[in-house]
């Protein structure tokens, strides 16, 4: 068993995958905005290859993924000081300034790889591996008519598609031959040794604003932000995970708002009329009218008697959703929508209940706490892979 289990290739992971919704580097922000909200998923790739020649012939090998940007990225452009005032002019940047400065969180990766090289390059600090799609002459016709169709954010790049490969799919994986790596999976994440003692944390009556940079670096560790009180207990947190799945509205939340109440604000049930009350006059006292007039905030309770109502909302506006959220399809809301409640475990906790835990909350990280709810530290994928990697080197 465990030499089938070496002998798995990235393609073998990558069955199922759908294919990448796509930018050209030359679009905007608010090109990326628009990918955004009407993709499957909750980030889209940037390509530096010109989609608008259609070629569909052999692959160039200079048509490459160059990044991705999620709303997360978005939302934080749109809280630099120099972006507050004039949103709308912000939302015209080319989509490059949204870009990680950060080498090799997006690879590209041959589909005939192995299993340890895909992991050895999760741990290099990859993101996402970029899999070129295997096809077959039946779907010629289809991704033609997808390419043709789709010319904001087409998924074909000279003939051929690709597909996001992510810690979680790697981590899926192996949980299901979980057995083989016996007794590591029944082990505590403390005796793993596994707990990252450093994690990102904000005040619960800090500004949201100071936690922007914060956010940006767990965007980037695929981590999260611990909103605690003054006693280190963990009340919360600001996570990319939920950020991403909110529409750019938040920006005024996060420009006027405590952490804490930038948690109620994104929580699910919409953000508080009083909350909304508080961001409009705290953008008024700061001439912030361009943030105000760009963006129609609505509290739940609004949201929730209007939608009964036939009555369509102004289209120049952008209005925010129930939960803070942005409207998709069913099954993305149910996969993705997260609350600003944190997920917890202890050290105690078994290596593969944190797994679980986990997978069935669609993070990549659990926050370690005590029994008093003191944090202790923060287990990742990544911490979980490099005792994996370790065992699976063992078998060669």
């Amino acid at each position: 068993m465990a030499a089938r289990l070496l002998a798995f290739e990235v393609a073998d992971l990558c069955l199922g995958k759908p294919p990448l919704c796509a930018l050209s580097v030359s679009a905007t922000v608010g090109d990326a905005l628009a990918a955004l909200k009407t993709a499957e998923d909750n980030s889209v790739s940037v390509w530096n290859c010109d989609h608008s020649k259609r070629n569909l012939s052999a692959v160039d090998e200079e048509c490459v993924c160059i990044g991705k940007v999620c709303m997360v990225d978005i939302i934080c452009y749109l809280c630099k000081e120099d972006n507050l005032s004039s949103p709308a002019l912000a939302l015209k940047s080319p989509v490059s300034v949204l870009l990680s400065k950060v080498n090799g969180l997006v690879r590209h990766v041959d589909p005939s790889s192995s299993l340890l090289e895909a992991i050895d390059l999760i741990l290099q600090g990859a993101q996402n591996l970029v899999v070129p799609i295997k096809s077959n002459n039946t779907g010629n016709s289809k991704r033609k008519q997808l390419l043709k169709s789709s010319l904001s954010s087409p998924m074909i790049h000279n003939g051929v598609q690709f597909c996001w490969l992510t810690q979680e799919d790697v981590i899926r994986f192996l949980l299901n031959s979980i057995g083989l790596f016996s007794p590591i999976p029944t082990l505590s994440i403390d005796a793993l040794d596994i707990i990252s003692p450093e994690f990102l944390a904000v005040g619960y009556h800090s500004p949201a604003s100071s936690a922007i940079g914060a956010i940006s670096r767990a965007l980037v560790d695929q981590t999260s932000v611990a909103v605690v009180d003054d006693y280190g207990t963990l009340i919360g947190e600001i996570s990319p995970f939920s950020l991403a799945c909110c529409e750019e509205t938040v920006a005024a939340a996060i420009t006027t708002l405590s952490a804490g109440d930038l948690m109620a604000y994104i929580d699910c049930g919409g953000p508080p009329e009083e909350i909304v009350r508080v961001v409009e006059a705290r953008l008024k006292e700061r001439n912030l009218e361009g943030m105000l007039e760009e963006f129609v905030i609505e509290s739940s309770s609004t949201i929730l008697s209007s939608s009964s109502s036939d009555e369509e909302l102004p289209s120049p506006t952008r209005t925010l959703s129930r939960s803070g959220r942005y409207s998709r399809s069913s099954s993305y809301s149910a996969r993705m929508v997260r609350r600003a409640e944190a997920i917890v475990c202890h050290p105690g906790s078994s290596l593969v209940a944190v797994m679980i835990q986990a997978i069935a909350h669609r993070v990549n990280y659990i926050w370690v706490i005590e029994d008093d709810c003191s944090v202790v530290g923060i287990v990742t994928f990544a911490n979980m892979l490099e005792v994996f990697r370790e065992k699976l080197e063992s078998l060669i």
